[in-house]
């Protein structure tokens, strides 16, 4: 009887020890499928120029550097050969750099219909593009709805693109990836806009009032011509939404840019972002090209904020610069 008990209890101990082996050996194997920490986005360059990639790179990390936006970058010059990426699918609240795709698609329609712009409808995007005015891009979305908003969007391979549902034109889902083929849109020849309407959106957007020629345009050469739209929008959560989409084209230039950002404490942190982020663009790409003469904002521009579901439009917005560029 006693020697059974005593097998039966090395019995019992074979199989703890081998119930606390398994444990053990089933440790590292869940560490080793646990997911690692997603790694900070990097900003990637290409280029056939010798060293251009690697000098863009390095340049755009450095301006970059200790901002607390959340910023996506994209550049495709034409010239070189030449593009850099940096968080291309990210998804940004549009604020009102939608209004060059109203545009586009107002443009479209118009074609499709054979017949150009009434005076109502040039006055509407003029003032939508030139001066950013909330009213006359309500006006025009209206006009479209959706259904030809979303037509322009199929024909120019904006997939990612969603407009912003009842009317909230500003909340529509965007990213740089999707801009950039916007821009290209505007300054490639194409099937979706005829040259005319091409050159039509380029010219508004090369009139923009003073007050909004921040942005992308900070450092441009001197020798392009500058055609720019920016948006700004702020909300509880990602606090400022500030964004710039511009092109530069002619005397030899021929390149978009497009830079998004969120999580701005304040306008000015994103709209110094975008400009740290264009003037390393610019200088890299034209190294022995004069800039620009420096824009400098008028002590307190005013600025429209679109509407959002939170708060109604808010017709005035001071944007104080701040020492940081």
């Amino acid at each position: 009887m006693t020697h059974h008990r005593i097998r039966g209890r090395a019995a019992r101990r074979a199989r703890g020890a081998a119930a606390v082996l398994a444990a053990a050996t089933l440790v590292p194997l869940a560490a080793a499928t646990a997911p690692a920490a997603a790694a900070t986005p990097q900003v990637a360059c290409t280029s056939q120029k010798a060293g251009l990639a690697a000098k863009l790179t390095a340049d755009i990390t450095a301006a970059l550097a200790g901002r607390r936006s959340t910023t996506a970058v994209l550049l495709n010059d034409r010239v070189s050969k030449t593009s850099c990426v940096l968080r291309p699918d990210q998804k940004y609240d549009s604020a009102s750099v939608v209004k060059v795709t109203v545009l586009a698609a107002l443009l479209q329609e118009a074609q499709i219909q054979k017949r150009g712009f009434t005076q109502r409808e040039f006055t509407l995007a003029s003032d939508m593009i030139t001066k950013s005015d909330n009213a006359a891009t309500s006006a025009l979305w209206k006009q479209l709805g959706t259904t030809k908003i979303k037509r322009f969007l199929t024909a120019a391979g904006m997939t990612q693109t969603v407009p912003g549902a009842n009317g909230y034109w500003g909340l529509t889902q965007i990213n740089a990836r999707d801009e950039q083929k916007q821009l290209a849109a505007l300054t490639v020849k194409n099937t979706v806009l005829s040259d005319a309407s091409r050159s039509y959106a380029l010219k508004l957007m090369s009139k923009v009032i003073t007050s909004q020629r921040w942005g992308t345009p900070a450092g441009a050469p001197a020798t392009a011509t500058v055609q720019v739209k920016n948006g700004w929008l702020s909300r509880a959560t990602h606090g400022w939404r500030v964004h710039s989409i511009g092109a530069f084209t002619g005397n030899g230039h021929d390149y978009t840019i497009t830079v998004l950002t969120q999580d701005n404490a304040t306008m000015n942190d994103g709209v110094n972002t975008i400009q740290a982020v264009a003037r390393a663009i610019h200088k890299d790409l034209n190294p022995a090209a004069s800039a620009r003469t420096a824009f400098v904002p008028p002590a307190a521009p005013q600025e429209a904020v679109p509407a959002s579901p939170q708060s109604p439009a808010v017709p005035l917005i001071t944007a104080v610069p701040s020492p940081r560029t």
